[in-house]
């Protein structure tokens, strides 16, 4: 089970995390991705799956087969969204440890800064994947969220950098992990873009010659 994590919103988490799924998809694995992100929800609308059931029913004991989500444009993927509003009063540590072994793959899409919802899935996790731009704001707050990690014990496998088509200078130094992949910048549906798609499956190579 991998987190998908980072500091800031809006740097790319959800899309890395349904693009990731989507090019290990592709090599015949299956993968979940799960929205963990109790407060701002919004993996659902990217995958175009409904909104329910998701997380809470996993959490109250429903079978998972009956909580997944196909979406229409992704082979192999298996879609879990968060709660909606308020979303509070659920057990993710719970229902993170039921989807575990549910597939080849598991990506869990997590909130950003450093809440208790935050670490939840830090700690329920195996790796962190850390998603981040260049802006330089975004980069120290991802750095916190890679100390976070490292604090629980959760390794950090390493970083994709999106919104550019060349890797930062020093930010291997900073996050201290590798840059596993760019994600260039994209119109509009982002997924759609073959120079995108191609970042992903850059990403989705780098994770399967890690064993994860």
């Amino acid at each position: 089970m991998i987190a998908i994590a980072g500091g800031k919103g809006g740097c790319g988490k959800t899309t890395t995390t349904l693009g990731l799924a989507g090019s290990l998809g592709r090599t015949r694995r299956s993968v979940f991705a799960v929205d963990a992100d109790l407060d701002m929800p919004n993996l659902h609308l990217l995958a175009d799956v409904d909104n329910t059931p998701g997380l809470a029913a996993v959490a109250n004991g429903a079978r998972i087969e009956d909580v997944a989500h196909l979406p229409p444009d992704l082979s192999g993927v298996k879609v879990v969204p968060a709660p909606q509003s308020p979303g509070r009063g659920v057990r993710l540590d719970s229902a993170l440890a039921r989807l575990a072994n549910c597939a080849d793959h598991v990506l869990v899409d997590c909130p950003a800064g450093a809440g208790p919802d935050a670490v939840t899935p830090l700690r329920a996790t195996d790796h962190i994947l850390l998603v981040t731009t260049s802006n330089r704001a975004c980069l120290r707050d991802t750095a916190k969220t890679a100390a976070m990690a490292r604090a629980l014990d959760t390794p950090v496998v390493g970083c994709v950098v999106t919104r550019t088509n060349r890797s930062p200078r020093g930010v291997e130094r900073l996050l201290d992990c590798p840059i596993l992949a760019t994600i260039p910048v994209a119109g509009s549906p982002v997924l759609s873009d073959e120079s995108v798609a191609r970042g992903y499956d850059t990403l989705a190579s780098a994770i399967l010659s890690k064993h994860l």
